[in-house]
């Protein structure tokens, strides 16, 4: 039977060679398409976050030290923190910029309002120019705390 296999002239001598190009063809259209995947994570644009030192204040002049961050935690240099009033109230807005270490320090004087106990100041991140930083989501705010 496996002398009639040998000798049959129907078969398709192409294929096995046909079957050769398909692959390789296909290996490389995956390898493009992987590495265009690959690529696309350069585009995405990175979250920025900050992270006041520290935390919670009392009311009056202080310096607090603001470190802007990105997803991963790892400190952003060039940018600019803005430090704004929200519950509890700045006489102005401050400013400073974040140098190597991603650190900015600004000099707070919140103050609260008549029988308010707490409040916050809010942060605004406006990332180095031509990064792929935003500041789209809220950031963590610095609690001012009354003392007892």
């Amino acid at each position: 039977m496996s002398d009639s296999l040998w000798h049959d002239e129907r078969a398709i001598e192409g294929l096995p060679i046909r079957l050769v190009i398909a692959l390789v063809v296909g290996v490389a259209c995956l390898s493009v398409m992987m590495s265009t995947i690959s690529g696309i994570e350069t585009l995405q644009v990175t979250e920025v976050d900050v992270e006041p030192h520290p935390e919670v204040a009392n009311p009056g002049t202080q310096d607090v030290v603001v470190t802007v961050v990105d997803s991963k935690g790892s400190p952003v240099s060039g940018a600019t923190v803005v430090a704004k009033s929200g519950t509890a109230t700045l006489s102005s807005v401050k400013t400073g910029e974040t140098g190597s270490a991603g650190n900015a320090t600004l000099s707070l004087s919140p103050s609260l309002g008549p029988n308010q106990q707490d409040g916050t100041v809010t942060f605004e991140v406006k990332p180095p120019a031509g990064s792929n930083y935003e500041d789209a989501r809220s950031n963590t705010d610095l609690l001012v705390v009354e003392s007892p």
